[in-house]
């Protein structure tokens, strides 16, 4: 094999065919699992930073994520806050009373401690729009655990309700944690015995699961549900609690139902797309590409790239590698130009555009994120269940009309699968 400099970041062709080869490897044979699982049950988490020492390379990527800084203490984080505090009339404050800032791409929040308890502060800075709003989820028509916990925002600790996700072994009895954020051994499992005697048959890697297990490793988090045994000595839980990677996510944990065609609510679309964002997985499972193996991190790489959303490779062009003109996947054109009708390297050219829209919420005005289902929802289906497509959401000056009319005159593309009804015309 040819040495890369760094597949971690320069995202070409070369390093994809890594990845390729990397995942072509053998799979562990079944004392390898065997002896994973004995390791696992053994070992205890060492945290993130044990790991540089061998792979000091990802680990520095890593630290740049927002897995790696969804949360942060200000007090070792100076630059953590972003706003200037002094502009806040919605909810005054002040920075001693924040043990942690979560988020910093589409809104921040601040959790105070009392006790041995964190609590969300009422209040939010919305990163996009520059502005202070109020933070409070309702009590009804919200998030199903609301009606269980009183309204105000200190009698919501963080501990069932987030924690679970934004650190590594949180322990639902002494509310202590391994480590704060998405570590290594979130994905990896504990890694004493791994630190101890490097094999690859002590740690855990999502790569040699079959691709159930390895996209629970990221649905657990991405996704909208709640606990099989709920209450837990006495508390709801908004986080899968008991689980970890290697396990079978479907005994811990239920994604949020849908009944197609019912009318949107909290969750979903009439057709099932999800409304809001941490409903990657609620979006994913759905898909052609998960029934056919596609996992989370075919596409992403959560040890950092310097891609949006930590992609492999551009979007386009890590799609174009499965999906490349005449491809039998399709599109089943000559050429992107003659499926998308946009020039190439155009915005409405891009798969995302169509494939992927940007029409799930989350929570401040114009804060969307990309749906995950990988469907095209047509301009029929906006006039029939209001579910917002990707055409007038771009050509924000048309109709669902005007963009069903223009694609009638697409030869190649299906009049049923678009719902369109020739015999009308």
């Amino acid at each position: 094999m040819p040495a890369w400099g760094n597949p971690h970041q320069v995202q070409n062709d070369d390093s994809w065919k890594l990845v390729l080869y990397i995942r072509s490897l053998r799979p562990l044979t079944k004392q390898e699992h065997l002896q994973q699982a004995q390791a696992s049950a053994s070992a205890h988490y060492v945290g993130s930073q044990a790991c540089e020492k061998c792979h000091a390379e990802i680990y520095e990527h890593w630290q740049k994520t927002p897995m790696a800084n969804t949360i942060r203490d200000p007090s070792r984080h100076p630059d953590a806050i972003i706003p200037d505090l002094a502009t806040n009339n919605v909810y005054k404050f002040s920075k001693d009373q924040v043990a942690f800032v979560y988020g910093r791409i589409w809104k921040q929040r601040y959790f105070t401690k009392v006790g041995d308890d964190y609590f969300p502060l009422p209040v939010q800075w919305e990163v996009v729009n520059k502005k202070w709003s109020k933070y409070q989820v309702p009590p009804t028509e919200g998030d199903w655990w609301a009606p269980f916990y009183p309204g105000d925002n200190m009698h919501r600790p963080t501990g069932p309700l987030c924690d679970g996700c934004h650190s590594v072994g949180y322990d639902i009895r002494t509310k202590q944690v391994a480590e704060w954020n998405v570590g290594c051994e979130r994905c990896h499992g504990p890694g004493s015995e791994h630190l101890a005697h490097p094999t690859r048959d002590n740690t855990l890697n999502p790569a040699h699961m079959n691709y159930v297990e390895a996209s629970d490793t990221c649905i657990q988090c991405h996704s909208q549900g709640q606990p099989l045994s709920n209450p837990i000595e006495g508390k709801y839980y908004d986080w899968p609690v008991g689980y970890h990677v290697r396990l079978k996510l479907a005994d811990y944990w239920t994604l949020e139902d849908h009944t197609l065609g019912e009318p949107e609510n909290f969750f979903y679309f009439p057709d099932g797309t999800a409304h809001k964002n941490r409903m990657q997985g609620n979006d994913f499972v759905q898909s052609v590409m998960y029934r056919r193996g596609v996992t989370c991190f075919d596409c992403h790489d959560v040890h950092g790239t310097s891609n949006y959303a930590e992609l492999r490779k551009p979007a386009s062009a890590l799609c174009l590698d499965c999906h490349g003109p005449s491809s039998p996947n399709g599109p089943r054109t000559a050429t992107i130009e003659e499926h998308t009708h946009h020039k190439e390297g155009s915005a409405g050219s891009q798969c995302i555009a169509c494939h992927m829209p940007a029409i799930e919420t989350e929570g401040p005005a114009n804060t969307m994120v990309h749906a995950h289902t990988f469907r095209f929802i047509t301009p029929a289906m906006t006039e029939k269940y209001n579910i917002p497509n990707p055409c007038t959401s771009s050509h924000t000056d048309k109709t669902s009309a005007w963009a069903n009319n223009a694609m009638r005159r697409w030869n190649e593309s299906s009049p049923w699968r678009l719902g369109q009804n020739p015999a009308s015309n």
